[in-house]
């Protein structure tokens, strides 16, 4: 990238650095640029294409370059600008935990439009599996009165989750812990479980993006030889620790929702639903546990 004025423009460099990262094969090249470029600048996606003709200013251009070539060799783009936005609320990304993804979105809206939930005066939740604290902070953040319980198996991203919830003012909201659930929760004490669990078959794990094998958590991602270990797991214990009406809200991979609709109905959950994402796939089963 040189630095005369013609090739130092937002549109020049928005075009030179998709073609860049497009060669080396790097997902949603358009997409990693702009992020990397909103991160440098301040601003939102949409300014980008009203500012094509502003020079990037000269202080600016190291750091984009590093970050580039970062890209290019299939680092995320949230682990280099350190930072992601998720339901409007900055969430610190790194190698600890998972990156927050648009889809889980979908699984915190789902609880927040739980009016049964939010009837409780004082709802206890408990975020399985809480990787950076994206669901719980979100829920938090929506509901002051939820009191939130999030596990992870990870301390590494317990930690990163703890500073999140420091960095979003919901400590007082959000408690962490390490245990297993059946261990730390009395039978019959929560309102709502929700989870975005790990759920690749481990044989896939070898066949995802290198954006997405070489530097999200494994723990995060293997679901077991079908994927469902931990869900099965996980449904069993809801059926003790959830109170009678209480719901367990799961987000679950592509192709998974009949098994795992199957499962909470076995187990004693009713209205089970299975809602798909924005591409059509199986993405968030929502059930009601009844005694």
């Amino acid at each position: 990238m040189t630095t005369d004025t013609q090739t130092t423009t937002i549109a020049h460099i928005l075009q030179s650095g998709t073609d860049y990262l497009a060669k080396r094969e790097v997902e949603c090249p358009d997409s990693v640029i702009k992020l990397l470029l909103c991160r440098l600048l301040g601003c939102k996606p949409l300014e980008l294409t009203t500012r094509g003709e502003e020079a990037l200013p000269a202080k600016y251009l190291d750091a984009l370059r590093r970050g580039l070539k970062r890209a290019g060799e299939h680092e995320p783009v949230q682990h280099i600008t350190g930072e992601v936005d998720f339901m409007g609320h900055p969430i610190k990304s790194d190698g600890r935990a998972l990156i927050p993804r648009p889809e889980t979105e979908l699984l915190v809206d789902t609880v927040l439009k739980n009016e049964a939930l939010w009837a409780n005066e004082a709802p206890r939740l408990i975020d399985f599996g809480t990787g950076s604290g994206c669901i719980a902070i979100a829920i938090a953040k929506t509901q002051p009165a939820a009191r939130i319980l999030a596990l992870d198996v990870s301390d590494d991203a317990l930690a990163l989750a703890s500073e999140n919830a420091e960095h979003n003012g919901v400590t007082e909201q959000i408690s962490f812990a390490a245990q297993e659930l059946s261990e730390l929760v009395e039978p019959e004490s929560i309102d709502a479980i929700v989870s975005n669990p790990p759920y690749i078959p481990t044989a896939d794990c070898e066949t995802l993006p290198r954006v997405v094998r070489d530097h999200d958590p494994r723990l995060a991602l293997d679901g077991g030889p079908n994927g469902l270990a931990i869900i099965e797991a996980l449904v069993m214990d809801a059926s003790f620790v959830l109170k009678s009406g209480g719901s367990l809200t799961l987000e679950i991979g592509a192709g998974q929702g009949a098994d795992v609709k199957g499962l909470l109905e076995q187990t004693g959950f009713t209205d089970v639903t299975v809602t798909p994402d924005l591409a059509g796939h199986d993405r968030i089963v929502h059930g009601v546990f009844t005694v």
